[in-house]
């Protein structure tokens, strides 16, 4: 069993990623401390998605261990991990378009309830998931489409709708993968305030993989840069903007 820091509610040591003679991610060693906003960043191709779906189960390491609290999940399958309490979006939805924005939500809150994933049942014996996906609904501002089709919600909205389909689950850790990709620019300030709030309101340990520093600097804790699939730097936001080995790497000039 891997060994956790005080502290630390996941953990990584040596991970690591091999397909052929390529590295994908390479030796990752991180601890995500419990309650902080920890935010991901790198250019294009260092690893940053690969890295969540390894710590979500999507993929399995090559090499190393990933531990939640006291728990090796190492070799977990991602439903496990959703029970322990880690909760994932990915980059494009995973909704169901022809049901209505309540069904999506009302059938994560029901599984993870562990009943019936039976569209229609009677409505007494569903009064808690009901209850959970409306509440799901309102903390991100889609209670007014709870009854249209998910195909019509724009962009935006279909976004909004994965972070409700997430709560539902009541995760300790949130993994976000890009939550602003696709979204207008004007929808985005709307979009973090809504992340801001899953983690100091809700209290969610929170992981994101973000390429723009500017939308996260007012909410990172602490960012892990990534560069040809390695941890090049983990530190708070004004350190790693200070650092001239990522700004070499990465950054470019100094912000």
């Amino acid at each position: 069993m891997t060994e956790t820091v005080r502290g630390a509610v996941m953990s990584t040591a040596g991970l690591g990623l091999r397909i052929g003679a390529a590295t994908i991610v390479d030796d990752v060693t991180l601890d995500v401390n419990e309650g902080e906003f920890l935010v991901i960043i790198g250019p294009n191709g260092a690893g940053k998605t690969t890295l969540f779906n390894l710590l979500s189960g999507v993929t399995r390491p090559t090499s190393g261990r990933i531990a939640f609290r006291d728990t090796d999940i190492t070799s977990a399958p991602p439903w496990v991990r959703a029970r322990l309490g880690i909760g994932r979006t990915f980059q494009t939805s995973t909704i169901f378009m022809e049901l209505a924005t309540l069904e999506n939500v009302r059938l994560a809150a029901q599984a993870h309830a562990g009943g019936s994933n039976r569209l229609w049942v009677l409505a007494d014996e569903q009064r808690e998931p009901l209850e959970r996906a409306h509440a799901a609904l309102a903390s991100v501002g889609l209670e007014q489409r709870a009854g249209v089709k998910a195909a019509s919600l724009s962009h935006g909205e279909k976004r909004k709708l994965d972070l409700a389909i997430l709560l539902c689950g009541d995760p300790q850790v949130v993994l976000l993968d890009e939550p602003t990709a696709g979204i207008a620019v004007e929808d985005v300030p709307e979009m973090m305030s809504l992340i801001r709030g899953i983690h100091r309101d809700q209290s969610k340990t929170v992981l994101m993989v973000e390429h723009r520093m500017d939308l996260v600097m007012g909410l990172a804790d602490r960012m892990a840069v990534m560069h040809h699939g390695a941890l090049l730097a983990v530190d708070t936001p004004e350190r790693i903007i200070a650092n001239e080995v990522v700004q070499s790497a990465y950054l470019g000039d100094p912000l």
